[in-house]
């Protein structure tokens, strides 16, 4: 269906192809082996915690609510043999980035969190002080102690998850936060000088309006964030608020217009359909990190890898009982089940041209000496007629350097990326089970 036919809030399509497109490999893939012919000089690093002090009613990220401490504590121990197994498969790497997310990765104590940072730091060799470090938090476990040690350990970036500053319209996404919470969480996180704060605002709230909203994103701004990301609300199967959805997409796209113009009007600038960059935010250090590009190593279960033509990761769920179940496989692995990967999707030439014309379309625009130079031979018009589709409907527009999307596009980008994904992954999306 043509984008403006239909939903503006298809999907958010923040990867290609989407994680429900994978499936079990038979046999199990060799890590050596996919990995043999890359680049390792300037990959991406990412360590996935799976858990949170509570499981919000929007949320279908891999994780799961309330975990014991020894449950953390075996889940460490996992990651750190699959840590060195997956190093010793890699070889000679290097790593230009690194994130922690979840999850909520500042829920582990201190002593597990110290662990996580070593893992990343001793055995896979990053040098956290180095190269550009995110990491999320939550208000409720922004502790002095935390903040302090990932401060002290490298991280240049931390992005908080505050989703609205109103207590009523937390409690309406089944997330009982306090405001006063929140705002000493952000103190905190101003006071130990993170260089880039990031601020995570949710629009489409039951009750919200748009003075709500200005509301949330006027406190936001009290703390100057370099960053500030609004994301439209979906209603998910297996989540809390998945029970009882209903339409309002014109609700969304409402109060999605009053977010950016208020941003725009503050001097920030819109790097995405979601992402606000502030005039003050430093400049980006380190190689350019583009996703279409990037080799991407994760570990922890639930973190997804990334080479050119194999993308792999543990099995994905949402509902508790599900995640818990393949949180336990993974603390029983032994270590030689962590040199393959096990779960996926194998990515021939046109899909990897049309991974790297959707994040790159949705992202700064899709170069197209970028393209030919990356494809030899190929041409973007002549491979994806569909931007023509884009063009016509004043979604995109043609530039001296290729497309970029409209103002039109941007905001209808979570339908953009839906309409350009080929139609063996569509299939395989819609046949995927939801646990």
């Amino acid at each position: 269906m043509a984008p403006l036919a239909g939903s503006a809030y298809v999907q958010y399509q923040y990867g290609y192809p989407h994680k429900t497109a994978y499936r079990a490999f038979a046999p199990p893939r060799s890590l050596t082996e996919a990995w043999s012919q890359e680049d390792k000089s300037s990959l991406s690093l990412y360590l996935h915690v799976p858990f949170c002090e509570m499981r919000c009613g929007f949320c279908n990220l891999f994780t799961v609510a309330g975990p014991l401490e020894a449950v953390m504590e075996r889940f460490l121990f996992a990651l750190e043999r699959e840590a060195r197994v997956v190093k010793g498969e890699l070889g000679p790497a290097s790593f230009s980035r690194v994130t922690i997310g979840g999850g909520t990765p500042s829920l582990l104590p201190a002593p597990l969190l110290t662990r996580l940072l070593d893992v990343a730091e001793e055995t896979m060799g990053a040098r956290l002080q180095e190269v550009p470090f995110c990491c999320e938090v939550s208000p409720e476990t922004s502790t002095p102690e935390r903040i302090a040690l990932l401060v002290d350990r490298g991280v240049d970036r931390i992005s908080i998850g505050v989703q609205s500053f109103l207590d009523e319209e937390t409690k309406a996404l089944a997330r009982p936060q306090k405001r006063a919470l929140v705002n000493a969480a952000l103190d905190l996180l101003r006071s130990r000088g993170v260089e880039t704060l990031n601020i995570d605002l949710i629009y489409g709230i039951e009750g919200q309006t748009s003075a709500t909203l200005l509301e949330s994103i006027e406190e936001a701004l009290r703390w100057k964030p370099e960053e500030l990301y609004l994301y439209p609300l979906y209603v998910r199967p297996k989540t809390f608020l998945g029970k009882g959805q209903r339409a309002w997409d014109d609700f969304r796209l409402e109060l999605y217009r009053v977010g950016r113009d208020a941003l725009l009007a503050q001097g920030y600038r819109q790097v995405s359909m979601r992402c606000f960059r502030g005039p003050h935010a430093p400049a980006p250090f380190g190689p350019a990190y583009r996703c279409q590009d990037d080799g991407m190593v994760g570990l922890g279960v639930g973190a997804r890898s990334y080479t050119t033509a194999l993308h792999y990761s543990s099995e994905w769920a949402v509902s508790p009982t599900a995640v818990r179940g393949i949180i336990d496989a993974y603390t029983a692995r032994e270590d030689s089940a962590f040199a393959s990967a096990h779960h996926g999707i194998e990515l021939d030439g046109e899909e990897q041209r049309r991974r790297h014309l959707i994040l790159s379309l949705l992202a700064d625009g899709l170069d197209e000496a970028d393209f030919r130079a990356k494809f030899p031979g190929r041409e973007a018009a002549r491979d994806f007629p569909e931007l023509e589709a884009l063009v016509s409907q004043a979604l995109v527009r043609r530039t001296a350097r290729g497309w970029e999307l409209t103002a039109l596009g941007v905001e209808r980008s979570d339908a953009v990326g839906p309409f350009l994904q080929s139609a063996p992954v569509t299939a395989r999306m819609r046949e995927y089970a939801v646990r």
